[in-house]
């Protein structure tokens, strides 16, 4: 496997402070009109007590970082291949988040082209005192080389 060198490779710790503007600001980029996300006064009547994050907030979390952890690969080869978030807690305005990214995983599955490798990159979002809130694991697929799987 060309990728298996790069498993348990991991990104520099930064930290992320939420905001009730990224909040907002993220629910109406995904259009969701929730007011469990921008009320205030409907949020504390839910279970919730406040305003949450959208589950898919997290996104934004390694976007405005400038987070970036450097594979070293071809990105005209790279493709998203799945999303996953798995919550502990729900993310809330005034979180100072502390956010790490590593390589957890890499595997390899026989496609139509030939062998496919994929990569888990996942994002571990903590709270100050380390507690787990939020994995955003993401499932890269790495193409093989133009013409590689055709002469295997």
């Amino acid at each position: 496997m060309e990728l298996a060198h790069l498993k348990g490779l991991t990104g520099a710790e930064f930290t992320f402070e939420v905001e009730k503007r990224h909040i907002r600001q993220f629910a109406e980029a995904i259009g969701d009109p929730n007011p469990l996300y921008v009320d205030e006064a409907y949020a504390t009547t839910t279970i919730y007590g406040g305003i949450i994050a959208p589950l898919t907030f997290p996104i934004a979390i390694g976007q405005d970082s400038g987070e970036n952890l450097d594979l070293g690969l071809d990105h005209k080869r790279m493709l998203h291949g799945e999303q996953e978030f798995i919550y502990h807690r729900p993310i809330r305005p005034g979180d100072k988040l502390h956010c790490q990214m590593k390589v957890s995983d890499v595997y390899e599955r026989q496609g139509k082209k030939g062998p496919m490798e994929f990569l888990v990159l996942d994002t571990e979002i903590k709270d100050p005192s380390g507690e787990l809130v939020v994995i955003s694991r993401t499932n890269i697929i790495y193409r093989p080389l133009a013409g590689v799987a055709a002469n295997n």
